[in-house]
């Protein structure tokens, strides 16, 4: 059996009692370390879990999942640790995929993440359009995307939750105030106006954590603001209701 167990967001006692239960039922344990940033390392969750925990990057999660995941899950109970909800990486649900070409069985076990924990900055959840990813530029090439999801959601009147790259092998995490700066470029080439400098925005860092950080503001002010440690995100809002208008206000 694999089985994707989600972590929650910052903390090891996060884990659902599910999650723990299967975590010290399994034969083999992997932390997935490079689609977000957790507060516990490897040493933390041993010690938590009471067992040896492997880690789990890019390489073997895209490239190695059949020899090191799937085929000694044919046969052992291999879990995957995963920060956040084990499906917000599309990386995962492919790994889903894969598992069932195997006729490997699976389970879930959900957890929070990002899309529920957003409900801090008082937006409301529903109000919420499609999510955009702003990922690093690589030489002259900016991706023009993250726009283009801002452009849609605002014609509806839909908030925008940017996720922001992370490279954790590099140690490079893209901050709040790198990400406006991204999509101030875009609007420089394109003057559509979506982003001004007087335009509301709300950043939020390591959201679920003890010293989470969340602060509104206007883009040009924002772009100042240290969010400290990763991981980051931002949100664009659209029309506000009022209730949310006080909520944000006071951030």
């Amino acid at each position: 059996m694999l089985s994707l167990i989600g972590l929650g967001l910052w903390h090891e006692k996060d884990i659902s009692v599910k999650g723990l239960e299967t975590v010290k039922a399994a034969d083999i344990v992997y932390f997935e370390t490079y689609t977000s940033v957790f507060g516990a390392t490897i040493p933390q969750l041993e010690k938590f879990f009471g067992r040896k925990i492997l880690p789990a990057n890019r390489k073997l999660v895209e490239q190695e999942a059949e020899e090191k995941l799937l085929l000694p899950a044919k046969t052992r109970h291999v879990a995957v640790l995963v920060v956040g909800d084990p499906l917000m990486a599309t990386t995962h649900v492919d790994l889903l995929m894969r598992a069932k070409k195997h006729n490997v069985q699976t389970q879930i076990i959900h957890n929070a993440s990002v899309l529920n924990a957003i409900a801090q900055t008082g937006l409301q959840a529903y109000k919420f359009g499609k999510i955009a990813s702003i990922p690093f530029s690589e030489k002259d090439y900016e991706p023009e995307t993250p726009y283009n999801i801002l452009k849609e959601n605002q014609s509806i009147g839909a908030h925008t939750l940017f996720l922001l790259d992370l490279r954790p092998d590099e140690n490079n995490f893209m901050t709040v105030n790198d990400a406006i700066r991204s999509l101030q470029k875009i609007e420089i080439k394109r003057g559509e106006g979506l982003l001004k400098d007087s335009t509301l925005c709300v950043g939020c860092g390591r959201l679920g954590s003890l010293d989470q950080k969340i602060k509104a503001g206007k883009a040009k002010d924002l772009v100042k603001v240290d969010f400290g440690k990763p991981p980051h995100c931002l949100i664009i809002p659209s029309k506000l209701h009022f209730v949310e208008e006080e909520f944000v206000g006071n951030l």
